[in-house]
C-alpha cells in the first residue's frame, strides 16, 4: 500500500518497493549547510507496467536547481517536475527502457550535488494457468501443462507442479536471456488417473526469486481440482414387456450405463441410410400404439464428457391375428388316477370351429365339448394310453391355427420305505433298503440315503423301460454303525424329475432314527471274600457287564455234563452255610439284543479229611515172605495231602507210597509194628493206624506150597485192581490225595 504522502504526489497506481544497491554519484562541493537526498534510497524494483516516482530532496539551498540522467545517458523515458527544493521523475508506465541507474543532480550557487538510485524490473502479472491434455480419464495418461505467461527475467523463475501432497514435476529455467522481453514459460508433466485421485487438487506454484517486493507476491499459484471420468460402458437395456410385440401394443424400454460422471441417455431410431434419428433424452422410452413400420432397431447411447457406449435392441411389431391358447400348459403332468381338463380357447375370432387329435393319431380316449369359443377334452381318469401330445386345431375363415399341449403322467403315490436286515449292532455290518413302491417313471427317479447329514449311498434308474408300468425301485447299502451313530436320523429322499409338479412334490422322504446295540462286552466277577472257602461260609459273587441297552444278568451253575442250571437273575449270587457240594463252575452271563457275554468262576469248597480207611491186605497178619500192600484213603475230601508212617520207639519213617498205598514185597519179622496213616489239608488232620503182626516160619527155609502159590497169583491181579480203584476215587473226588496243590484267590 502507498503511504498518505505518496497517494497525494502520484495520483495513479504505483508500486515502489525499497532495497540497498550500489550508490552513484559524486560530490564536487562539500558544505555542511547543504545536503541532498533521493527516496526511495539506492534500489527500486517495479512491475512492468506499472508507475514509480522517484523523488530528490535538498536542504540548505534555495532555491535549488535539478537535473536527471541515467549513467548512460540513455533517455530518461519519464517526466520531470521540480517544485522548490524537490524534484521527482515519474516513469508511467514503466518498461524496458527504463531500467537503469538513474542519477540525480542539485546545484546551489558554486555548490553541486548527486545522488544515484538503480531501477529494476519485473514481470509476473498473473497466476499460473493449468491445461489438461483432456479430460481425466480413469487409467488414461493425461499430460497436465503449467503455464506461467509473460514473465521476466525467466531466468530467476521456478515452477512446481504437485497432485495433492505429492510433487510431480519441478522445473527452474536458468538458461541465459538472450534479450529483454515478456515470455510464457511452462512446465508439464505425464500422470495415470486412479480412484484415489478423485477429490486431490493440481497445484501449480510459480516463484520469481526477485530479492524485495514489497507490493507484489513473490510467488503465485493455481489450485484445479481433480475432476476424474469414467467414459460410460456396459450399457443394457430393458424392454418390457418384449421386443417382440402385437400391432397396437405398448412397449417400454429402459437404458442404463455405467460411467463417471453418471453418462446422459440418448434414444434413437436407427434409419435405413444408417443414420441415427434422435428420439429422446431420457432413460426410459415409452412406444404406444405400435405399427409394423414402428419395427426396427433402436440405439441407446450413454455419453459423457469423455466417452460414449451404445447399445442395439430390435424391435418387431407383428400383425394381430387371431390367438388360440391352450391350457393349462404347454404341459400338463399328471398322476395316473387323477383326472385331466384340457381347454383350447380362441381370441379374436366369434365362430371358431374346433378339433382335436394326438400328434400319432391314436384314439384320444377322452370327451370333447365345445361351446363358443372354447372346447375342452376330458380325461379321466389318466391312464397309460393318455400319456400323448395332443393337437386343438382351430379354424378361423380361411386361416387355421393348432396348440400343443403334452400329457405326462407320473406315479409317485407314497413316501419311501426303509427296512433293516437286521438288529442296529455297533461293529456288525447291516444293510439298509430305501424302497419306493408304485413309481412311474422309474427312469427319472433318484434315490438318496442320508445318515445325519452325510449322504452315504444314491441311486439312479436310467435303463430304458421296456414297457409303461408302475415299478417298485429300490437302493441298498451296507454299512457299520458304531455307537456315534446312536441318535442319528436315517433319511431316504426319493426325487422323480419330471418337469412342474403342481399338486404332488417332486420328492418324497421318510425318516429313521439309528437305535445302536452294543453287544454285552467286559463282563466282570467279584467275589466275596474269596472264591475259596471253608465249608459253612458264605460268598458273594457279583457280576458286571457292559453294553446297550443295558445286559440283563442271568447265574448258572456248571453240571458234570456241561449243561447250564439256571440260578438267579440278579446281579448278585449270594451262598450261605456252603457245603462241600457247592464247589464247581459258576457261570455269569450278560445278555441283550445283541448277544451274550459270558464269564466263569470257579469256586472252592474246603473241608477237613474225614472217613479215612487204612487197611493191610491181604491180611494185618501175614507170614514171614509174604507180600503185603498197606493203604489209606480218605473220602469226600480233595486236595488233601496223605502221609504213611511206620511208627518206632526211635522215631516215625516216612514210607514212600504211591497214591496212598504201601507195598512191602517178602515181608521180614522187622516190618511188623504200627503203621499210621496222617490225612491233611489246609482245614484240618486226621489219623489212622493199625498193627501189622508178621510170623515167622519153621526152621527158616524157603517153603513152597501151593497155598503160596494162590497167594502170588492173587495178589499180583489185586494191587493193580486196588491201584485202578484208588486212582478213578481220587478222579471222582471220592478220597483224598497225597500232594496238595496251594489253591489261589480267584481273580476274575
Amino acid at each position: 500500500m502507498f503511504s498518505s504522502q505518496q497517494q497525494l504526489k502520484v495520483p495513479r497506481k504505483m508500486v515502489v518497493i525499497f532495497g540497498a544497491s550500489n550508490v552513484l554519484w559524486m560530490m564536487f562541493a562539500v558544505s555542511q549547510a547543504f545536503k541532498m537526498e533521493i527516496f526511495p534510497e539506492n534500489r527500486v524494483v517495479a512491475q512492468i507496467g506499472d508507475a514509480i516516482s522517484l523523488t530528490c530532496s535538498t536542504t540548505g539551498c534555495e532555491p535549488p536547481s535539478f537535473s536527471w540522467r541515467t549513467q548512460i545517458d540513455s533517455p530518461l523515458n519519464g517526466k520531470v517536475r521540480n517544485e522548490g527544493t524537490n524534484s521527482t521523475l515519474t516513469m508511467d508506465p514503466v518498461s524496458f527502457n527504463n531500467e537503469h541507474a538513474y542519477v540525480c543532480t542539485a546545484t546551489c550557487g558554486s555548490m553541486k550535488l548527486e545522488k544515484g538510485i538503480q531501477v529494476e524490473i519485473y514481470s509476473f502479472p498473473k497466476d499460473p494457468e493449468i491445461h489438461l491434455s483432456n479430460p481425466l480419464e480413469l487409467e488414461k495418461p493425461v499430460t497436465v501443462t503449467c503455464l506461467v505467461p509473460d514473465v521476466y527475467p525467466f531466468d530467476r523463475l521456478e515452477i512446481n507442479l504437485l497432485k495433492g501432497d505429492d510433487l510431480l514435476k519441478n522445473k527452474e529455467f536458468l538458461e541465459p536471456m538472450e534479450g529483454k522481453s515478456l515470455e510464457t514459460k511452462s512446465l508439464e508433466a505425464t500422470f495415470i488417473p486412479t480412484k484415489e485421485d478423485i477429490g486431490k487438487a493440481l497445484v501449480c506454484r510459480a516463484k520469481l526469486n526477485i530479492d524485495e517486493i514489497d507490493f507484489e507476491p513473490k510467488e503465485r499459484k493455481t489450485t484445479k481440482k481433480l475432476q476424474v471420468y469414467i467414459s460410460p460402458k456396459n450399457t443394457v437395456i430393458s424392454a418390457n414387456p418384449s421386443t417382440r410385440l402385437q400391432e397396437g401394443g405398448s412397449v417400454t424400454m429402459t437404458c442404463s450405463s455405467e460411467g463417471l460422471p453418471a453418462p446422459q441417455i440418448f434414444w434413437s431410431k436407427k434409419l435405413d441410410d444408417g443414420n441415427l434419428q434422435l428420439l429422446s433424452g431420457n432413460t426410459t422410452l415409452t412406444l404406444i400404439a405400435m405399427r409394423i413400420e414402428d419395427s426396427g432397431i433402436y440405439v441407446c447411447e450413454g455419453v459423457n464428457q469423455v466417452g460414449k457406449d451404445g447399445k442395439e435392441v430390435e424391435l418387431i411389431v407383428q400383425e394381430k391375428p387371431f390367438t388360440v391358447e391352450i391350457s393349462p400348459g404347454p404341459q400338463v403332468i399328471a398322476q395316473i388316477g387323477d383326472s385331466v381338463v384340457l381347454t383350447c380357447g380362441v381370441t379374436g375370432c366369434e365362430s371358431p370351429s374346433f378339433s382335436w387329435r394326438t400328434q400319432i393319431d391314436s384314439p384320444l380316449s377322452g370327451q370333447v365339448k365345445t361351446e363358443g369359443t372354447k372346447s375342452t377334452l376330458t380325461l379321466s381318469p389318466v391312464n397309460f394310453e393318455n400319456e400323448h401330445s395332443y393337437l386343438c386345431t382351430v379354424t378361423c375363415g380361411h386361416k387355421k391355427l393348432e396348440k400343443r399341449i403334452s400329457v405326462d403322467l407320473y406315479s409317485f403315490p407314497r413316501d419311501p420305505e426303509i427296512e433293516m436286515s437286521g438288529l442296529l449292532v455297533s461293529g456288525n455290518p447291516v444293510t439298509v433298503s430305501c424302497e419306493v413302491p408304485s413309481v412311474y417313471p422309474s427312469d427319472r427317479l433318484e434315490i438318496e440315503l442320508f445318515k445325519g447329514e452325510s449322504i452315504i449311498e444314491s441311486k439312479t434308474f436310467l435303463e430304458d423301460m421296456d414297457k409303461k408300468s408302475l415299478e417298485t425301485k429300490s437302493l441298498e447299502m451296507t454299512f457299520i454303525p458304531t455307537t456315534e451313530d446312536a441318535g442319528k436320523v436315517l433319511v431316504c429322499l426319493a426325487q422323480l424329475h419330471v418337469g412342474e409338479m403342481e399338486f404332488e412334490p417332486k420328492q418324497r422322504q421318510s425318516t429313521q432314527t439309528l437305535y445302536v446295540n452294543v453287544a454285552p462286552r467286559d463282563t466282570t466277577i467279584l467275589v466275596s471274600p474269596s472264591s475259596i472257602l471253608e465249608e459253612g461260609s458264605s460268598v458273594n459273587m457279583t457280576c458286571f457287564s457292559n453294553g446297550l441297552p443295558a445286559p440283563e444278568i442271568l447265574w448258572s451253575r456248571q453240571l458234570n455234563n456241561g449243561h447250564l442250571q439256571p440260578l438267579s437273575e440278579n446281579s448278585t449270587l449270594t451262598l450261605t452255610s456252603t457245603k462241600m457240594e457247592d464247589s464247581g463252575i459258576y457261570v455269569c452271563e450278560g445278555i441283550n439284543q445283541a448277544g451274550i457275554s459270558r464269564k466263569e468262576v470257579e469256586l472252592i469248597i474246603q473241608v477237613a479229611p474225614k472217613d479215612i480207611q487204612l487197611i493191610a491186605f491181604p491180611s494185618k497178619s501175614v507170614k514171614e515172605g509174604d507180600t503185603v500192600i498197606i493203604s489209606c484213603t480218605c473220602g469226600n475230601v480233595p486236595k488233601t495231602w496223605i502221609i504213611l508212617k511206620k511208627k518206632a520207639e526211635t522215631g516215625d519213617t516216612v514210607l514212600k507210597s504211591r497214591d496212598g498205598a504201601y507195598t512191602i514185597h517178602k515181608v521180614q519179622l522187622e516190618d511188623a509194628g504200627v503203621y499210621e496213616c496222617e490225612s491233611k489239608n489246609e482245614v484240618g488232620l486226621q489219623l489212622r493206624s493199625l498193627t501189622l503182626d508178621v510170623k515167622g516160619r519153621e526152621n527158616n527155609k524157603d517153603y513152597f506150597s501151593p497155598e503160596l502159590l494162590v497167594l502170588y497169583c492173587a495178589s499180583s491181579l489185586i494191587i493193580p485192581a486196588i491201584g485202578m480203584i484208588i486212582y478213578f476215587a481220587r478222579r471222582a473226588n471220592m478220597k483224598g490225595s497225597y500232594s496238595l496243590v496251594e489253591a489261589q484267590k480267584s481273580k476274575v
